[in-house]
């Protein structure tokens, strides 16, 4: 791929078209990428690798843009296999390069890899410069976002921030060119990254003093027009407010029942006047999505059949995603649905009552296997609390 930052700065990144799990649980129909980029001065330096899927092709790339010159650094900013997959290699091929990184960096890395560090490492710490001539390289760290020993790097001379794993998404790049951003930006975001909110807070506020002209992610699209809108939604997503007003209808059915009731809400919610609603089936439909839905709108209503005494089993998987994430600041209503016993009302509340800032709406409405014209009524009042 030609992809063009600045006469100094390339992309030797490759794509993934064929991987079909991304961390082996999300769906990735358009692939990923991973990107790499070399910044070329008096000394070079390669910014992180890539997984060893692409290990070929990105050690191809880098060798056409070096044109016969060695790296005198690799920046390691995240030590996740899917950037880190081929450090051992760029130490196989170039053993005079020197691995830049944190003292988090190197007390990870022989997790990994068995080669021997012995004179091969820079430590850096917050604020420190790195001169490659031209270029000055300065290192923030980053820790949790969303590994402890991540850092970014602002390249003061050509305004860049090598975010790392902020502000990627999910997609290759060759394939989702010119498609919108931040969809597959914020599943990527509230999936692999929504749990640690508070640390993307700290570095936001850490970027806000840079003069940035070029973000350059590990993921997804170099961005270099319009920076305030992709920054804008990092600060909401990671301060957990809506994106968006709406409602998303959560529901896990057996037999259908629980579904027409969602169905159901569904349509009354429109009719209401409500402007963006969505209907998930947590059964069947992508519960990466489903996750991000919940954090994009301000409110969600939950409808569950009861199962084995407890709540069915996607419902209670959709909440444990929430739970792990941090969902928080949402008013959400409950609907569950039992022929005997009905339990699963009781399962929902006692994993949404920890979460924070949550406005849960009373009453809960019982349905006893299919929905009654009573159970309309009864509908209808937690719709009208939902408007």
């Amino acid at each position: 791929m030609n992809i063009q930052i600045t006469d100094t700065v390339k992309y030797i990144g490759v794509d993934d078209t064929t991987l079909d799990l991304f961390e082996s649980q999300y769906v990735i129909p358009e692939g990923v990428s991973y990107n790499s980029y070399v910044i070329l001065d008096d000394k070079i330096a390669v910014m992180d690798t890539v997984d060893k899927r692409g290990m070929q092709e990105w050690e191809e790339n880098m060798k056409a843009v070096l044109n016969g010159r060695k790296p005198d650094y690799l920046v390691i900013q995240h030590l996740e296999p899917d950037h880190a997959g081929s450090i051992a290699r760029m130490v196989e091929l170039y053993p005079e390069v020197t691995l830049v990184g944190n003292a988090k960096t190197f007390a990870m890395l022989p997790q990994f890899f068995d080669f021997d560090l012995e004179g091969r490492t820079l430590t850096v710490k917050e604020g420190d410069v790195l001169s490659l001539g031209a270029h000055e390289l300065t290192f923030v760290m980053a820790p949790m976002v969303h590994w402890p020993e991540v850092m970014v790097t602002y390249d003061k001379t050509d305004k860049i921030l090598f975010a790392a794993d902020g502000f990627g998404k999910f997609g290759a790049l060759s394939l989702t060119a010119d498609k919108d951003w931040a969809c597959e930006a914020r599943r990527y975001y509230f999936n692999i990254v929504g749990k640690y909110g508070t640390q993307v807070q700290t570095l936001l506020k850490k970027a806000a003093g840079l003069d940035i002209a070029y973000i350059c992610p590990l993921h997804g699209p170099v961005l270099s027009e319009n920076l305030g809108y992709y920054i804008n939604l990092y600060d909401t997503w990671s301060s957990y407010k809506p994106e968006n007003e709406g409602v998303l209808v959560a529901y896990a059915s057996i037999h259908g029942n629980t579904a027409n009731v969602a169905e159901y809400i569904g349509e009354l919610l429109k009719a209401k006047g409500v402007q963006k609603v969505v209907v998930s089936d947590l059964a069947r439909e992508d519960m990466a999505e489903a996750v991000e839905d919940a954090f994009r709108y301000d409110r969600m209503i939950l409808c569950a059949a009861s199962y084995d005494g407890g709540v069915f089993p996607c419902m209670q998987d959709f909440l444990h995603h929430l739970q792990s994430k941090a969902y928080q600041n949402r008013k959400v209503a409950l609907v569950e649905n039992g022929s005997w016993a009905p339990s699963a009302g009781k399962q929902m509340k006692a994993m949404l009552e920890p979460m924070k800032n949550l406005t849960l709406v009373e009453p809960m409405v019982t349905i006893w296997s299919t929905m009654k014209e009573s159970d309309r009524e009864r509908l209808e009042e937690i719709v009208n609390q939902m408007i």
